[in-house]
């Protein structure tokens, strides 16, 4: 078991070991950090800290540096003459015991990777050359046995994947980094750099990846190469023996993302929070990277479907899993292991989640404020990997008259009025981006329930109109403050 740091200077819990690796950089990145990089990606992935000793001392990185260390490791992981194949890291800053480091998270790949051309792998003393064939055919063999995202599919191709997929990427990667260096990128480079292209070692062909066709594939394609794929999203408020409302998925996982957190926004509240002087949306905190776990970590080969059930009392998340571990994950104290790592590398790239394991780190930061007293979350990891997110219990919904207290969507709806509203600044005060949804889920329910009214009731069209609370929904509101 390793030993415990607990002094101010050496506040890191672990010595180095599989996952974990210190490195001394003031000022410059270490010559041996791609060797590190490239160590974990080939097992089992780890935590890299720049601004630490061997023994765990803080040494700190100069903040006047620390812009263009992160610049250089986002460059050079996408630069294939120096890590091959590249896996674009994204690094972050963090202030520890009055100094500063900087934290890589590198998670396992389900590419064989080298640096300089030389294969690295990972064990208890640090990072050693593999350069014995069988050892690299062994490597490989291990990796397309547990991850079955990379098998090649030798009869795809370009016209079996949507160009507008390809669109919708670039946009997203555009708005979580202008400056993405993959979003000018032709489709079939993109495909490449993003490790969906691959070579088969047992026929010697290079051709696209079951990822691939799950990422930017038709329908008709998709549910041939993986005819057990489904995503079934249930409402089991009233009926929980059968369902109030169902959502069947079958389509690439772009759009599966969008459709799930639709369901979501659609039946979960979404209260009003302020994290320092900033709102935040709490259930995107939460349920952004839930739904991104179950597309990412989903065993695509499985006929079992992967499902999402809301109670009045929780959240459920069940998916198909080629588990790592067994049992119940302490949140404090796990290591993050993606089972489809080129797809999580994408989504991360999307801004579909921040990074491996933030899922649970945001769920249990954030529940607490979601859903006061309504106990811990749990993660249990078998060949079926289960989420309960424990939710407050409904206890009542808006129908008709509204007597002293709202619940659900329009509760949220008051929580975000300030004076006159147009429709477009209220939706997109909820963060919500269908004008459908949020008509039929928030605003026909507020009006008709007298809580808020329109300000030219004569002309419900009007370009001029807008939505301001009426004196009962003042008095609703005022009591919940």
């Amino acid at each position: 078991m390793a030993e415990k740091v607990t002094s101010d200077s050496r506040p890191f819990g672990a010595r180095e070991g599989l996952t974990l690796e210190f490195k001394e950089a003031a000022n410059n990145l270490p010559k041996s950090f791609f060797e590190t990089v490239c160590a974990f990606l080939n097992l089992d992935g780890g935590l890299i800290v720049l601004g630490v000793a061997d023994d765990g001392t803080i040494t700190g990185v100069d903040p006047a540096t620390i812009e263009k260390l992160k610049s250089e490791i986002a460059s050079l992981s996408n630069n294939p003459s120096k890590l091959d194949p590249p896996y674009l890291l994204f690094p972050h800053a963090e202030e520890i015991a009055g100094k500063w480091a900087v934290k890589v998270q590198v998670p396992a790949s389900s590419q064989v990777h080298r640096v300089d051309g030389v294969v690295f792998l990972r064990c208890e003393e640090g990072d050693f050359r593999i350069t014995d064939l069988n050892r690299i055919a062994g490597l490989v063999n291990r990796k397309l046995s547990f991850f079955t995202e990379q098998r090649v599919l030798p009869y795809l191709e370009m016209s079996d994947l949507r160009s507008d997929l390809f669109d919708k990427a670039r946009r997203l990667m555009r708005g979580r980094a202008p400056q993405h260096p993959w979003v000018d990128l032709p489709a079939e480079e993109l495909l490449n750099i993003a490790g969906f292209i691959r070579k088969d070692i047992f026929t010697g062909k290079t051709g696209f990846t079951l990822a691939a066709a799950l990422m930017f594939g038709t329908d008709t394609i998709i549910q041939s190469v993986a005819p057990g794929y489904k995503f079934d999203a249930l409402l089991r408020r009233r009926d929980t023996e059968r369902y109030d409302d169902r959502l069947i998925v079958r389509t690439n996982l772009i759009d599966a993302f969008d459709l799930l957190m639709g369901f979501i926004e659609k039946h979960l509240d979404d209260p009003f929070y302020l994290e320092g002087t900033a709102s935040i949306s709490l259930r995107d905190r939460i349920f952004r990277e839930l739904v991104a776990n179950i597309i990412a970590h989903r065993e695509y080969t499985s006929a079992a479907p992967a499902t999402m059930m809301i109670f009045k009392d929780r959240v459920e998340f069940k998916n198909p899993n080629v588990p790592h571990g067994r049992g119940l994950i302490d949140p404090a104290h796990f290591t993050p292991y993606p089972k489809n790592p080129t797809l999580c590398k994408f989504l991360i790239q999307l801004g579909r989640y921040e990074e491996l394991g933030s899922g649970v780190n945001n769920v249990t930061r954030y529940l607490p404020f979601y859903a006061p007293g309504a106990g811990v979350p749990t993660f249990d990891e078998e060949d079926m990997f289960t989420t309960v997110v424990p939710l407050a219990p409904v206890t009542g919904e808006v129908t008709g008259e509204v007597t002293g207290e709202v619940t659900g969507e329009v509760g949220t709806l008051l929580s975000i009025m300030d004076g006159a509203m147009k429709r477009q600044d209220m939706q997109a005060a909820l963060g919500l981006k269908h004008e459908d949804h949020f008509r039929e889920a928030y605003l026909v329910p507020a009006l008709k329930s007298g809580v808020i009214e329109m300000t030219v009731p004569d002309k419900p069209r009007s370009s001029r109109q807008k939505y301001r609370l009426t004196e009962k929904g003042k008095r609703i509101l005022k009591g919940r403050k």
